[in-house]
């Protein structure tokens, strides 16, 4: 079997982590890729090599130096997020194919990284003022912490046609259903 890369990429409140979850949850060939960063765990609840590979700033940048990185980026000054090409290797050379919960530019780079072997799939909703009515029940932020999340995700909205596909998360069940007929198509 050739491994394959499943990608989600979404703005916040878009549901793809739900469906992520529920694709590795009911398809035992996938397995999640792992993502390399530079901040603190969070509590006692993070694990290092389960929730993400915690890395000192250093030990990332020393990673770009020596290209280990599928594709990366300082998301502000020294804090780093990454994709590990060790971590995709791990996981096809368990019989798996990979899937992916990344941002947008994160997404794109996987996609023009691998080509053909990756479908990248951008999760939407139906409009953006169900996206912002969504961050906004969430009660989780002050307002400027939501107008800074509100402006990112206008700019990411604006790169789904860059996408192999828009999946439109009006009905979360409907939606897992159809992430499961995109993978099992794209796997097969």
């Amino acid at each position: 079997m050739e491994g394959k890369l499943i990608i989600f990429s979404a703005p916040s409140g878009s549901g793809k982590t739900t469906i992520v979850k529920e694709l590795i949850k009911n398809n035992s060939n996938l397995g999640f890729s792992i993502s390399a960063c530079t901040r603190d765990k969070r509590g006692r609840s993070e694990e290092n090599g389960k929730d993400y590979y915690f890395l000192t700033p250093e030990d990332f940048r020393q990673k770009i130096n020596e290209e280990a990185f599928v594709e990366w980026e300082e998301v502000y000054p020294g804090a780093y997020y990454g994709t590990l090409k060790s971590e995709i290797e791990r996981i096809w050379a368990s019989g798996k194919h990979v899937i992916f919960d990344v941002d947008v530019k994160g997404g794109l780079a996987l996609k023009k990284y691998y080509g053909d072997r990756a479908l990248a799939i951008f999760v939407k909703v139906p409009t953006l003022e169900i996206l912002e009515e969504r961050l906004r029940s969430r009660g989780t932020e002050s307002e400027e912490a939501l107008s800074k999340r509100i402006f990112k995700m206008k700019f990411e909205w604006s790169f789904q046609g860059q996408f192999d596909v828009i999946l439109v998360n009006d009905q979360l069940e409907e939606a897992i259903e159809e992430a499961q007929s995109l993978f099992d198509d794209f796997t097969q």
